[in-house]
């Protein structure tokens, strides 16, 4: 097990705001890159750099093994086979591959598509689109107030009109967890298929979708400190088979004629162009550096800031949290408003700070309008962030009104 060094993120070490130190809490929408990934690009293009599946010379040869082994190393890291994995541009992309060249092929009127209150705009809007597109009807399951979805909640709505349940494994608004094995053996019994939303889950919790016999999987690889422009679309090989490609062109073919063209096997079918073969291969280092150190570690630690997080904040009385009240239950994510002030200004001023957090509605408007808000600040974390991060950024949040004009605060605050 390899343990935990900040010093494997250059840009953390580096980067100041108003010459103070940046303290990076904005995880949850993309994560700092260690050196090994950095590296893993870099050597790519400096001792790869070809078209793979395209060259029959030496360097061509080894940028197709090279591509070809990036994509069995994330097949591994999900519990999947080889050709099981397809490389998109991120997880936004993987969804719309699934609604075009699947759902859009199988739904009729009549149908039921179902997902949560809780998704990001990336996993709803295709869905609306699908239900206007094929005339099957779009229902949502609701949560409570701490965003927990009830068993009665999913018995009621998954029935035997649901042909497709598009669903997150964790919230960016709220960091509560699905229960998603219990939504897919419900839904696997009404005979419909599941497509599961990773972007947020997959830094903070191991994945096997065999274990879980899910039938689609998507996530992004700059979630889980890999590349931007990579993402991953984990399909049942069985179901893949049977669906069209959702882009044509080079690569995704089997041959070509001046009337007819026959397509490639998958996972090639799905390829089109040139990839992003150092994208790929960057994220394949990116997630050995993960089962590097474990997620057993990656799980304490960040608990542990969470926990240490919840009871700084919850002492300051002009603040309020969203969510679950147990640290355990918000994965990394912790989202609030500062009492009277707009949560972009609230961002604003802990950037005089170097410090880096979310404002706005994260993407995820409905599940706002739901909770009756507008916006909210989020914080979210790291296994490389620390306490002494935590400590600035409570100190900092504290002084939030008073560089308003509100008045005095509560004392600064000091470690417990």
């Amino acid at each position: 097990m390899k343990t935990i060094d900040r010093n494997d993120f250059p840009l953390l070490a580096s980067y100041t705001v108003n010459e103070k130190p940046l303290v990076y809490l904005d995880n949850a929408a993309t994560t700092q890159k260690p050196l090994q990934v950095l590296k893993a690009e870099e050597d790519y293009y400096k001792t790869s750099n070809a078209n793979p599946l395209r060259g029959f010379y030496n360097l061509g040869i080894a940028a197709t093994e090279s591509y070809e082994m990036a994509r069995h190393t994330v097949a591994s890291f999900l519990h999947a086979k080889d050709n099981e994995i397809i490389f998109t541009r991120n997880t936004t992309e993987s969804i719309n591959l699934v609604m075009y060249s699947y759902a859009l092929q199988v739904l009729k009127p009549g149908d039921e598509i179902l997902i949560s209150i809780l998704e990001h705009h990336s996993n709803l809007i295709p869905w609306q689109l699908a239900a206007k597109y094929t005339g099957a009807t779009l229902r949502y399951l609701y949560t409570d107030s701490e965003g927990i979805l009830s068993e009665e909640e999913i018995n009621q709505k998954l029935t035997d009109k649901t042909k497709l349940v598009a669903i997150t494994h964790v919230s960016n608004v709220l960091g509560v967890m699905t229960p998603v094995e219990a939504i897919i053996e419900r839904a696997h019994e009404k005979g419909a298929v599941v497509l599961l939303d990773l972007a947020q889950s997959i830094a903070h919790t191991p994945i096997d979708v065999k274990k879980w016999n899910v039938d689609f999987a998507v996530f992004s690889g700059h979630k889980i400190y890999g590349p931007m422009g990579i993402g991953v679309l984990y399909g049942k090989y069985e179901l893949l088979n049977t669906m069209p490609p959702f882009l044509t062109g080079g690569e995704m073919i089997s041959s070509v004629h001046e009337d007819s063209v026959e397509f490639a096997e998958v996972p090639q079918r799905f390829e089109a162009g040139t990839q992003n073969a150092a994208g790929a291969i960057g994220l394949a280092s990116a997630l050995s550096y993960v089962s590097e150190i474990g997620y057993e570690q990656i799980i304490q630690t960040e608990v542990d800031l969470m926990q240490y997080l919840m009871d700084g904040i919850k002492q300051i009385p002009e603040v309020t949290i969203y969510g679950p009240a147990d640290a355990k239950l918000h994965h990394g994510v912790l989202s609030f408003q500062v009492k009277d002030v707009h949560p972009h200004d609230v961002a604003t001023i802990l950037n005089e700070d170097g410090i880096a957090i979310r404002a706005g509605h994260h993407c995820a408007q409905p599940l706002m309008e739901f909770l009756r808000l507008h916006a909210t600040n989020r914080v979210s974390i790291s296994f490389y962030n620390t306490k002494e991060e935590i400590d600035f950024f409570l100190n900092s949040i504290k002084q939030v009104r008073r560089w308003l004009g509100y008045g005095s605060q509560t004392s600064i605050y000091t470690n417990h």
